[in-house]
């Protein structure tokens, strides 16, 4: 016996082992985007007064935990790691809690990570949640043989995972109740209850009620709890009832066949959970636009352009990324017209006031010189953080424009915030050698070219007239040739006919094409014959534009 349940622990341990390897490729393989997305939209400080923000509400301590573990998400494969970790973790917290009533519950226990898998496809879930009930589970389990003592001593640990965790605690409350009796259930909701007013009414007045009992760092979206958190908050206390009143919990009740088949069952079942966990809680259309967004700020401007030849969404921040790559590799004078474009939207796209839509925007705006604008739009992207988070991503930029500008007092504050982070510090302190120092900004390779190309008069922007704006931009240096292929793709977009003949010129002269390019031969090819050209992609798009202003 003692040898056949060495072999189960064992075994066990394999498959926790397994579970973990396999979460961590299918985040680091699969949804790598996704990691970059997370870690953009947060910044984990060394500061003492970060602590003590994050620690003044309940659930600070998961919160906390929950961003020092997501700023690892910068090396991804390093970031899905660590959700490998966290996940193997909650599934062995959960079988350690109910091992104690049904040693045959080990399969079912999975359901938990699997459940919290689905729930995180939605990228507003924060990695709090996972971290809230791991606290929680690991309180559990410790406080499991407290006996009689566990009267006294959940008056002090209820009202403390309360404050560390947040109401995830309701776990620990109803797994407690199942552990010692209906007493201390009872005893241990009503210190629950009382921890949620007296934070309410007092700390946390500032807080809405439903907040304080749902959670506040659980969704990046406040006043808005999903369906599917419920579910998985509710799991743990689902599995500990089905284990504690299990009528088939005694291993012997199912011998030689009937024991493996009952175990590849299970296994099974939990199987097909992972796949629908996998197939309803990542949508496709989702992921592709945050690919698009990591793929950009990684510079890897031939691997959009790979992907979209194959497939395309025809929205305008896809419109963006793709255009933007084009413009990297030069290549969208020839071959603009031959992908989606969204409208006239399609290479710089109006403010949208949300965290994700307009990074693209952003980026072409730091690339071609238009730096204030570049600066605006990745303050208002920061600041569109719904839970009222900081990001790297944002800040490095901004800081990247105040020196660009010149204005140095400004770059340090930013500087000095990144200066306090893991990743961001080694690059901090190098931009900061820069500061006060013109001749070395003029120097360097990215910041002295934009600052030849920048505007040097200030001007109200306007963004129905950014084709404007984008000759005046390369009119000021034409060595800008990314200005130039800009500005003539938006007297395209714009439908400016007589404007993009009329320029052409400029293209000859300091474009730099042996030839002229595809694109604009095209384009002026459907022009003189008013789109009847088999095959043209100028005359498609111009065509798809009046169906839809048709339909309007």
């Amino acid at each position: 016996m003692k040898n056949e349940e060495w072999l189960r622990e064992h075994l066990r341990a394999i498959a926790i082992f397994l579970f973990g390897i396999a979460v961590w490729l299918l985040w680091g393989l699969g949804y790598p985007e996704a990691l970059n997305y997370q870690e953009q939209n947060q910044l984990w400080l060394t500061t003492g007064d970060y602590f003590r923000e994050r620690m003044a509400v309940p659930g600070g301590l998961a919160d906390y935990v929950s961003e020092f573990l997501v700023q690892f998400y910068y090396v991804p494969w390093l970031g899905a790691l660590l959700i490998g970790v966290v996940y193997a973790a909650m599934q062995w917290l959960m079988w350690m809690t109910v091992r104690r009533w049904d040693k045959t519950a080990f399969p079912i226990t999975f359901l938990l990570p699997l459940l919290m898998l689905w729930h995180q496809g939605d990228i507003d879930t924060l990695m709090s949640l996972p971290v809230a009930i791991i606290i929680t589970l690991g309180a559990t389990v410790a406080m499991g043989n407290t006996g009689r003592r566990a009267y006294i001593a959940d008056v002090l640990a209820v009202p403390l995972l309360y404050w560390a965790a947040g109401p995830v605690a309701v776990i620990y409350v109803a797994i407690r109740g199942l552990q010692c009796g209906w007493l201390l259930l009872i005893e241990d909701a009503a210190l629950l209850v009382i921890s949620i007013m007296a934070a309410y009414w007092t700390v946390d007045y500032q807080w809405p009620l439903s907040m304080m009992a749902t959670g506040i760092n659980y969704y990046r979206i406040p006043l808005m709890t999903p369906v599917m958190q419920y579910v998985v908050m509710l799991t743990p206390v689902a599995i500990a009832l089905a284990a504690r009143f299990n009528p088939w919990k005694n291993e012997d009740t199912f011998k030689g066949s009937r024991r493996y088949l009952r175990l590849a069952l299970q296994v099974s079942a939990m199987t097909i959970a992972g796949i629908f966990a996998i197939n309803k809680g990542f949508d496709p259309f989702i992921y592709e636009i945050l690919w698009q967004d990591s793929m950009v700020r990684q510079e890897r401007w031939h691997d959009i352009i790979h992907r979209a030849e194959k497939h395309q969404y025809d929205i305008a921040m896809s419109s963006n990324c793709v255009n933007l790559a084009m413009g990297m590799t030069g290549q969208l004078a020839d071959r603009m017209f031959t992908f989606k474009q969204s409208g006239t939207d399609a290479l710089l796209l109006q403010m949208v006031r949300d965290n994700m839509s307009d990074l693209p925007t952003a980026e072409a705006f730091w690339r071609l010189g238009m730096v204030n604008s570049a600066k605006r739009y990745m303050m208002d992207i920061q600041q569109s953080i719904l839970n009222a988070r900081q990001s790297g991503r944002c800040t490095k930029r901004i800081a990247e424009c105040h020196i660009v500008n010149g204005d140095y007092k400004a770059a340090e504050k930013r500087l000095n915030i990144l200066k306090n982070t893991f990743f961001y510090r080694a690059w901090a302190e190098d931009a900061e050698t820069y500061l006060y120092n013109d001749a070395k900004v003029n120097s360097h390779e990215t910041w002295g070219k934009l600052r030849r190309y920048r505007f040097k008069d200030s001007f109200l922007y306007s963004y129905p007239e950014k084709h404007k704006m984008l000759g005046l931009l390369f009119q000021q240096n034409t060595d800008n040739r990314l200005a130039l292929s800009y500005f003539m793709g938006q007297l395209l977009l714009d439908g400016e006919i007589k404007s993009f003949m009329g320029y052409m010129q400029w293209v000859q002269q300091y474009g730099g094409y042996s030839q002229m390019p595809y694109g604009y031969a095209d384009a002026y090819q459907a022009i003189q014959q008013k789109g009847n050209v088999p095959g043209s992609a100028y005359a498609s798009y111009v065509k798809k534009m009046m169906k839809m202003k048709n339909e309007e």
